[in-house]
């Protein structure tokens, strides 16, 4: 499953891939410019799950045991 999504990934323009010649072989992956453009969406939700995880983890439990007793 990981492979799949490094290849879309890779795909995609968001990282490069690069084998190495050793043994046993080895692939390296690397956010392309493309890829480092999307870095303050990302910082930007992590802060923003950093200040509602309480709220999140209340309305997930919640709606967890609604579903658990349906």
């Amino acid at each position: 499953m990981l492979s799949k999504q490094l290849k879309e990934l890779e795909a995609d323009g968001i990282v490069n891939r690069e084998v190495i010649q050793v043994m046993p072989p080895n692939v390296e992956y690397s956010l392309t410019e493309f890829g480092f453009s999307v870095m303050p969406i990302l910082r930007s939700f992590s802060e923003w799950n950093k200040r509602n995880t309480r709220t999140i983890s209340v309305k997930l439990n919640k709606n967890f045991e609604e579903n658990r007793i349906r």
